[in-house]
């Protein structure tokens, strides 16, 4: 074993971060099985290897016994003892054992093993590196596509944007930068797998957090995301500052925050509507850009019941039912949507004073059956 290897495994430590130690000692088990199987030895044996000569001795370990059964495990307390006359019964004593012809074995076996260690070395900083840019945003590079994916890079490795995370309003191109969501991060034999997307809620949300300091530093908090990709999206957003208007600030001076995202996701619709622990009012914000009359909830069945205008009720709905659809994702309750005149003919518009459920209204009538009495 030449000192240039020794002087090789101390490059890798310092690049690779791999610990020379770590190294040596798999090296060490590799010539241990390259030695039993080139030499048809199935003996105890042990690698020495002087990290400063470079030099390498194979061992063979016995145990001293009074009666030998097996030679390769076992030596005689007379043959030990001409070793060394302190041997006792079950001492081990090591024997040098290296062919001479081991150095090329043993420097083949040592690189296949720095190169295999090395490989799972980086495969593990990798690793490491993105699991834990689970559901962030990265910015990649477009390398190819096949039917199923759509390869990106990313620095140190290539992702996979599946077919079924591709906007449909959109191509990819080789060279093309795109920012992408990191969805999953796979450890496999061959090793990380990551896969992306450009549909994911969650690439909505980290574009908003980078485009806007407030929610970035939150003063401003996205309480839910809807979207339907390529298309159209709704986002509610909150703060506790009464002097801060959040839908605002998320839009931006003359709509620069919102537009740099809407040309991010070419030319996607985003509706930015203010969130509301209450119901009637979260729900008449997400039907957002149309006019609502009067929000009906049933706390039961976690539904409401809309009324907008006769001509609104288009806009209401929206585009095969989009509007309406993302409404429901945004808030979390089921919408019914009524136009005004069919809500008066089903009597559930204008709601009847003795048909509204309202805390004030229980007390006044508590008062004056107070005064009664």
């Amino acid at each position: 074993m030449s000192s240039e290897l020794m002087d090789a495994l101390i490059i890798l430590e310092k690049e690779k971060g791999i610990s020379r130690e770590v190294l040596i000692e798999a090296i060490e088990a590799a010539l241990v099985s390259a030695y039993k199987r080139n030499f048809n030895q199935a003996q105890n044996v042990r690698v020495d290897m002087n990290l400063e000569t470079g030099t390498m001795r194979v061992f063979a370990r016995k145990e001293v016994v009074d009666e030998v059964f097996d030679s390769r495990l076992e030596i005689s307390m007379e043959e030990a003892r001409n070793i060394n006359p302190s041997y006792e019964t079950g001492d081990m004593v090591e024997l040098e054992v290296t062919p001479k012809e081991f150095g090329r074995i043993a420097a083949q076996t040592a690189k296949q093993v720095v190169t295999q260690r090395v490989r799972e070395a980086e495969r593990g900083i990798i690793y490491s590196e993105f699991v834990d840019r689970e559901d962030d945003i990265m910015t990649g590079i477009v390398q190819r596509q096949d039917p199923r994916f759509i390869y990106v890079s990313l620095g140190k490795i290539e992702a996979l944007l599946p077919q079924s995370e591709q906007m449909s309003n959109e191509t990819y191109k080789p060279h093309d930068r795109i920012k992408v969501y990191l969805t999953k991060v796979e450890k496999t034999t061959k090793g990380p797998q990551i896969f992306v997307s450009r549909t994911h809620p969650g690439l909505l949300k980290r574009l908003f957090e980078i485009e806007v300091p407030e929610i970035y530093d939150g003063t401003v908090e996205i309480k839910s995301v809807a979207r339907e990709a390529g298309d159209r999206s709704k986002i509610s957003v909150a703060t506790e500052h009464d002097d801060i208007d959040p839908v605002g600030a998320c839009v931006g001076q003359k709509g620069a925050r919102v537009q740099a995202i809407v040309d991010e996701l070419k030319g996607e619709k985003i509706d930015i509507v203010e969130w509301s622990s209450d119901p009637v009012e979260f729900v008449a914000n997400a039907l957002s850009p149309s006019k609502v009359l009067d929000v009906i909830v049933n706390e039961d069945d976690k539904a409401t019941t809309v009324v907008v205008p006769d001509y609104q009720l288009s806009l209401a709905i929206g585009k095969r039912g989009q509007n309406a659809r993302l409404a429901a994702k945004l808030t979390g309750w089921k919408i019914d949507i009524k136009s005004e005149t069919d809500a008066r003919e089903a009597g559930i518009y204008p709601r009847d004073f003795f048909d509204l459920e309202d805390t004030e209204l229980d007390e006044s009538f508590d008062l004056v059956d107070e005064e009664i009495e």
